[in-house]
């Protein structure tokens, strides 16, 4: 069986490794629970978990599917949650699931495409046995909490990669592959987004409703998840601000270097205007042009055409046009 942990907690300590192979209800007693962790598993298996702890036939069905959004639901005196995990491959983040069933003393994890372990959180509460004592519940808070927080580090690295593009953008202009790049960042987000409603909406539930197997005394732990939510939600929201931001400053500093060029060209155009104006007029070979029969009348052309292009090149860098 693809079982990662399977442990009897009793008052927040750890008792015994448990078989999977019995009904647990029937060897669980009071103030007792069972902390199940799955990665992967067969069908067969979850059917096997389904008949030891009666699990409900629909969330064990969306438990093997693993394409849910985050969501809460209820099945008579059982919770069914499901997470959607993340990670960061390149510029894509790459999505996995976590279903966990909840009952009065047994909490059930289910792990799909999840890079991180549950070992650690294990361990950390483990260490805690105060705060272990508080049943399954509080186990939940942790695995969400612990879901929640592997957002941050996605968020924070693609914030870094967005503002090194936003400097870049300064500086030059923004190359093909680095403006495909924003756009996927982009997508990336957008979808984020889409996992991070839902999850606020069924943490939201967690806190608000009269749910089984939750206890008011743990709610206020849920309250927290709920604020790393809101959080995350803060930050992917700016970040897609900070896109478009990117998006506008390359266009603008594209229109503001085309618009010098475009200024300088002119500038030298009208300059060369000059003498083209000059030497066109006295390219025409009439018969009757007085200035051609002039002892300087050359020299004196060619000064006129260098004061001319000497002004215009004053008063255009005086302009700032060059």
């Amino acid at each position: 069986m693809s079982v990662v942990a399977a442990y009897l907690y009793r008052g927040g300590k750890r008792i015994e490794e448990v078989h999977l192979d019995q009904p647990m209800p029937h060897m669980v007693g009071h103030g007792e629970f069972v902390w199940i962790g799955l990665l992967e598993p067969t069908e067969d298996e979850l059917r096997s978990l389904q008949q030891n702890f009666g699990l409900h036939p629909l969330a064990v069905e969306d438990a093997l599917r693993a394409h849910q959004l985050p969501k809460l639901d209820i099945y008579g005196d059982q919770l069914f949650v499901t997470m959607r995990t993340a990670h960061l491959d390149e510029d894509r983040i790459n999505y996995g699931e976590t279903s966990i069933f909840v009952g009065a003393n047994h909490i059930i994890s289910v792990r799909h495409g999840s890079t991180r372990a549950h070992t650690q959180l294990r361990a950390q509460l483990e260490a805690s046995p105060q705060l272990l004592m508080h049943g399954v519940d509080y186990v939940l808070h942790a695995i969400l909490d612990y879901v929640v927080d592997g957002y941050l580090p996605i968020v924070e690295t693609i914030e870094d990669q967005v503002l090194a593009m936003e400097r870049r953008a300064l500086d030059e202009f923004l190359n093909r592959e680095e403006v495909t790049r924003l756009f996927t960042l982009r997508h990336q987000l957008i979808k984020f987004q889409r996992v991070l409603g839902p999850t606020s909406e069924m943490v939201r539930k967690l806190v608000n409703l009269d749910l089984p197997c939750i206890d008011h005394e743990v709610r206020p732990y849920f309250n927290d998840v709920l604020d790393h939510v809101r959080r995350m939600e803060s930050m992917v929201a700016g970040l897609r601000d900070v896109l478009t931001s990117v998006f506008e400053i390359g266009t603008l500093l594209e229109q503001q270097r085309q618009g010098v060029i475009t200024r300088q060209l002119a500038a030298w155009a009208a300059i060369l205007a000059v003498p083209t104006a000059i030497a066109g007029v006295y390219g025409m070979n009439f018969k009757n042009m007085p200035e051609l029969e002039l002892h300087y009348g050359y020299h004196t052309v060619i000064a006129v055409i260098f004061l001319l292009c000497i002004t215009l090149y004053w008063r255009f860098k005086r302009a700032k046009w060059l």
